[in-house]
């Protein structure tokens, strides 16, 4: 598998896509690739980093602690997105946790590469801002979910993004396998709590589960639940 940034197909997904020829050729010289285990940590809220990471494989969950000790998922990231963006262009300690949902292959670019560039690459500052603007718009989105939403709602919410965005394997259960507890952390609720509406919605069918696993029975119903039919 060729691992230069300038033949990369995941660059295209991401802001790296704005860079010449020669400020890839750069970032590739300096770049390091990671593979990362399901579960481990690819950085921590409050640390320093010292350059960003682009997923090239896997999913990562971006979660922030709350004043009870309770994680927010606020992001589920994949291939092509950047982590630790945000933090490396403001010059801020991480305002949020990387963990790996499954095994990740990533690449850490260090800091210096981004920096040179957003000063000499109007367009490649264009794409950044454009991604930061983005992300801050789905944060928007969170808040008022959070708000307006009832919890029954936002997992069946959820589970629809997680079709949506992940897909699902060859039977037809959720691609994307997240624990109870991921779930309740996804919507902002107790894991008792999102235990006891997940067992609601296979009673009445809506959903049916193997173990961890999910499959979605009635998108339709789950759809008109999130919109409060």
């Amino acid at each position: 598998m060729d691992n230069r940034c300038e033949n990369c197909i995941v660059r295209k997904f991401n802001a790296l896509r704005a860079m010449s020829k020669e400020e890839l050729k750069s970032v590739s010289d300096s770049k390091t690739s990671k593979k990362i285990k399901k579960g481990e940590v690819i950085f921590e809220e409050g640390e320093k980093l010292g350059g960003v990471y682009c997923v090239r494989g896997g999913v990562s969950k971006l979660s922030k602690l709350s004043a009870t000790g309770k994680d927010q998922i606020v992001k589920l990231a994949s291939k092509g997105e950047v982590l630790g963006q945000r933090s490396v262009v403001a010059e801020e300690s991480a305002n949020l946790s990387a963990i790996a949902v499954n095994d990740m292959e990533v690449c850490f670019i260090p800091k210096e590469a981004i920096v040179s560039t957003l000063h000499k690459n109007p367009d490649f500052t264009y794409e950044v801002l454009r991604h930061m603007a983005h992300d801050l718009r789905e944060a928007d989105d969170v808040i008022v979910n959070m708000s307006q939403k009832n919890v029954k709602q936002r997992i069946a919410e959820a589970l629809l993004y997680l079709k949506h965005n992940f897909g699902t394997d060859s039977e037809g259960y959720l691609a994307l396998v997240l624990s109870r507890e991921d779930i309740a952390n996804v919507v902002g609720t107790a894991t008792e709590s999102c235990i006891r509406i997940l067992s609601e919605f296979r009673k009445k069918e809506l959903i049916k589960t193997s173990g961890k696993r999910m499959m979605l029975l009635e998108e339709r119903k789950l759809q008109d639940l999130v919109d409060g039919f």
